[in-house]
């Protein structure tokens, strides 16, 4: 009743979210950034003034360098404030970040642990021996079903070796007993003529009556 009447028991403000406080530092520095804008237009018609009037109006002058004066140090003290909200807003989002992260990270730590409540590891050890025994059932299943019927694999391969060369042996026996002793002669070859090859009649008979017809053109020449 005395809290009603003498307003005591006041609520507590509820603090703004982090996001809501990362929006709110960057809307005053947007507006202390138009103010910086502003105070160094100031500054620079203070200057212009100052120069205008010179040593004409000294008065004038001195007025005009006092209040530049004022916007620097408005303007030195805008820039501290624009730091120090600065490395809050880049403090507040990388709390945020990180809170973020550590969210996910236990969302997923919870899950795991879910997941893994259904699970034995000394179950999982079982399976997996099942899985491997029965893949060998299944291996020795599918190498006997390859093999064919009625058909045994004892025979030894040097022994089939053996058997064949005994047989190549054999053709070759039998091919040089086919071929026989070579005729009686075939062995020598004919002796090479010794006596001088006569040339042919016509040659003979052609080379003197080319001789004389030689004989007849160099008289007949000599003559004329």
């Amino acid at each position: 009743m005395f809290s009603k009447i003498f307003g005591g028991g006041k609520k507590q403000p509820v603090a703004p979210s982090t996001q809501e406080s990362i929006q709110q530092l960057r809307e005053t520095e947007d507006m202390l950034v138009k103010k910086q804008e502003f105070l160094e237009k100031k500054i620079d018609s203070e200057v212009a003034t100052a120069k205008k009037h010179g040593t004409k109006n000294k008065r004038l002058a001195l007025h005009a360098l006092k209040r530049k004066k004022q916007f620097e140090k408005q303007l030195n003290h805008i820039d501290g404030v624009l730091s120090t909200i600065e490395f809050q807003r880049e403090a507040l989002e990388n709390a945020s970040t990180n809170a973020e992260v550590l969210q996910v990270m236990g969302n997923a730590a919870r899950a795991m642990k879910t997941a893994h409540n259904e699970m034995d590891v000394d179950q999982v050890h079982d399976l997996m021996e099942d899985i491997a025994e029965q893949q060998e059932v299944a291996n020795e299943i599918a190498e006997a079903i390859s093999n064919p019927v009625g058909f045994t694999n004892d025979v030894d391969e040097d022994d089939l070796l053996k058997e064949l060369e005994e047989l190549e042996q054999e053709e070759l026996d039998k091919q040089l007993l086919d071929v026989g002793p070579a005729p009686a002669g075939l062995d020598r070859l004919p002796d090479a003529p010794s006596a001088e090859i006569a040339a042919p009649a016509a040659a003979k008979k052609t080379a003197p009556k080319a001789a004389d017809d030689d004989l007849a053109d160099l008289e007949a020449w000599a003559a004329s």
